[in-house]
């Protein structure tokens, strides 16, 4: 395995591994090709804002491809901001968009509460300054987990996700041959 591809690619392509591998039951050949996109650098706040953000990307590459690929996806993660009981809460979460023709799911990790005493006192704009992570140590996840889970695990996970409902009764078994991603 290459050590130089980014998580999120990774991730991706262990989600649809796994999706055809444990969910079908089917192997078939798979290219995950990376394409590049403009990062923003803002770290959504909310599901919706990521969601929109993974959406765009996802339809973005199926516009500038057209049918060059039979899957196009758009990967993000971010934090959802939670009032339980007047409370605020923050988790990191990753949510990715699967687009194939004119369908998409959506599919997301699961939730990693941010301790409080990480972001006691701060207002919902300097949230996102204070969890720690880096790019080579998993992220926001890895830094959280202690390493257990990372970006490529939730990318993986949110992308598996996306493809169970997308996919859901979608074709026979024999006819998939010769996808591309």
């Amino acid at each position: 395995m290459r050590s130089d591809l980014p998580d999120k690619l990774l991730g991706v392509r262990d989600g649809f591994r796994r999706y055809f591998k444990e969910a079908v039951e089917h192997p078939i050949q798979l290219n995950v090709v990376p394409q590049p996109h403009d990062g923003d650098g803002i770290l959504p706040v909310e599901d919706t804002d990521i969601l929109t953000l993974a959406q765009r990307r996802a339809r973005q590459l199926q516009d500038q491809l057209g049918d060059a690929y039979d899957f196009y996806v758009g990967t993000e993660a971010g934090l959802l901001n939670m009032t339980v009981d007047q409370t605020s809460r923050y988790l990191v979460r990753t949510w990715t968009v699967v687009v194939a023709g004119r369908d998409e799911a959506w599919g997301s990790s699961g939730g990693l509460q941010v301790p409080a005493r990480l972001i006691e006192g701060l207002d919902a704009d300097q949230v996102s300054f204070a969890i720690p992570g880096t790019r080579r140590r998993g992220g926001m996840v890895g830094s959280l987990s202690h390493g257990l889970e990372n970006r490529r695990s939730a990318t993986a996970e949110a992308t598996f996700n996306a493809l169970c409902t997308l996919l859901f009764g979608a074709f026979d078994l024999p006819s998939m041959q010769g996808f591309r991603l």
